[in-house]
């Protein structure tokens, strides 16, 4: 075969500009390195192969290729690893979201509180002791003291309480009004990202810095479900052939809900129910009916709100004690407080009531000091014994025992099923025990998490991050091979000018 005369040329022209290319790709990612979310780009590169055919050819013709294309350009991704950052975002999202109600929690039932609350009983009974010293006995002074004293009491339980159900309904806004818009918000941009991307493809543009927002924005709805990214290719005709992008999630029934199937987006509705907690239901990106995805949500940001919200420990058969927990057992605290120190007080009168009036069914945020404990009806009864003499305070004595000496059985209302044992002070720590022991458990979780997650970013990054000193070696390689080929070129031009010029001109 007789070789085209300029073919060493076309050879070294075509090295000249896949190296000037690749010079372009280290300069996108080296100015790229400090971009959020920026993947590493390389240039794609095949070798030509030899064309044409001779009429000569044989056995021992040579055919040489014809240099080196451009094939396009590309991002650096482990999918697997991509699959393994995901899942860890969600795992890490729930821990994370039960972790900052239980610091709110905290924040309540802490140790100041229990201070406060101590020291409040603890007066309680020093009024108590003072009314039934010899000395003051007799004294009206000294129940109007208690009554004071019980007053201080129970707004610090009102406090509690109200803290409480501000907890509550604070987190019930956050999912049904910020949680679900920046889902859905995720899910229109992942979709409009999908009609863009698309569009650059038929056109021959690889849209890779599209291609990373949208990575950013599935990484951000991974946090709030564990959910499963797949691509499948579409001819688009033309012998185009494009990707497509699929999200769905495998909820813990092992369901599938689509939630984004290219152009088609499904909605996540978080809504509040009747006692304060919520629902989560999906609608797939086909259509058809919501489902309820509340009890399969698997893990993410969603899963622990809603098991927070949701979820009351023993006093529903629950696995998590959520913040329905701390209310069932304040208001069983409370319940047995003023239920004890009514009984005691009989037949004097109830010293409590319910915000409505009756005397039974008491919680942290309905129990009120008797309006005839208040105007003077009602008085502590000293002795229930109808023959003792004035100065008989043993019935006195007898509060004073119940409330800072004698065991209470703390049960689950209606069943025999225990929650704690002991005095009311000792009863009212618990609470701040638990939550203690509670948000130690969920930290540690949270924390081998999130190393966890670090870890695999790391590794995840060692393979889409750019890195400076391989850039740098990448920088010199091509422009060594650019040199090269220039060099190549100019040899080439050398060896030509000799076939022109100089060949049979020998011995002229």
């Amino acid at each position: 075969m007789v070789r085209s005369t300029f073919a060493g040329f076309s050879v070294a022209q075509l090295a000249m500009a896949v190296s000037q290319n690749a010079l372009d790709v280290v300069g996108q990612n080296v100015s790229n390195i400090n971009t959020a979310g920026y993947t590493r780009q390389r240039l794609d590169q095949q070798s030509v192969k030899p064309t044409g055919h001779s009429v000569m050819n044989t056995k021992f013709a040579i055919k040489v290729g014809q240099g080196v294309m451009a094939t396009g350009v590309s991002q650096i991704r482990d999918p697997f690893l991509d699959i393994q950052y995901r899942s860890q975002l969600a795992e890490v999202g729930t821990v994370d979201a039960m972790d900052s109600i239980l610091a709110r929690l905290g924040d309540i039932f802490d140790e100041t509180a229990s201070s406060k609350i101590g020291t409040a009983l603890n007066e309680v009974i020093s009024q108590l002791q003072n009314m039934a010293r010899p000395d003051t006995a007799g004294q009206d002074t000294y129940e109007t003291l208690v009554r004071s004293a019980m007053e201080t009491f129970i707004n610090l339980i009102h406090d509690n309480a109200k803290e409480l159900t501000s907890l509550r309904q604070e987190y019930v806004t956050k999912l049904t009004g910020t949680d679900e818009q920046e889902i859905d918000s995720i899910l229109s941009k992942i979709v409009e990202l999908n009609e863009s991307i698309k569009n650059s493809h038929v056109l021959g543009n690889p849209a890779l810095e599209l291609m990373d927002q949208r990575n950013e924005l599935i990484d951000s709805l991974a946090t709030y479900l564990p959910i499963d990214v797949t691509y499948e290719e579409q001819t688009m005709g033309a012998n185009i052939t494009i990707e497509t992008l699929k999200v769905t999630f495998t909820d813990a029934n092992g369901n599938q809900h689509t939630l984004i199937d290219d152009q088609d987006k499904g909605t996540v509705d978080v809504q509040a129910t009747a006692d304060m907690g919520v629902t989560v239901s999906i609608t797939d990106a086909a259509g058809g009916a919501a489902v309820d995805v509340t009890d399969a949500l698997g893990d993410g940001v969603l899963k622990g709100y809603a098991d927070m919200l949701n979820e009351r420990g023993v006093y529903a058969g629950d696995d998590t004690k959520g913040i329905g927990f701390y209310e069932d057992y304040f208001d069983e605290y409370i319940n047995m407080f003023a239920t004890t120190m009514n009984d005691l007080n009989q037949p004097g009168g109830a010293l409590f009531t319910t915000a409505d009036g009756q005397t039974t069914g008491f919680t942290a945020e309905n129990i009120r000091v008797s309006e005839g404990w208040m105007n003077g009806n009602v008085s502590l009864t000293t002795s229930t014994d109808p023959n003792a003499g004035d100065g008989t305070y043993e019935n006195i004595q007898r509060m004073i025992n119940a409330l800072s000496k004698d065991d209470h059985d703390f049960n689950v209302p209606g069943t025999a099923t225990n929650v704690f044992t002991g005095t009311f002070l000792e009863a009212y720590d618990f609470l701040q025990n638990t939550q203690a022991s509670e948000r130690s458990s969920v930290s540690t979780i949270l924390t081998n998490r999130t190393t966890m997650l670090i870890q695999i970013a790391n590794s995840k990054d060692s393979v889409s991050g750019v890195s400076l000193d391989e850039e740098v070696m990448n920088m010199m390689r091509y422009q060594q091979s650019y040199n090269a080929a220039a060099r190549l070129m100019t040899t080439l031009d050398e060896a030509l000018d000799t076939l022109i010029n100089n060949t049979g001109i020998v011995g002229r």
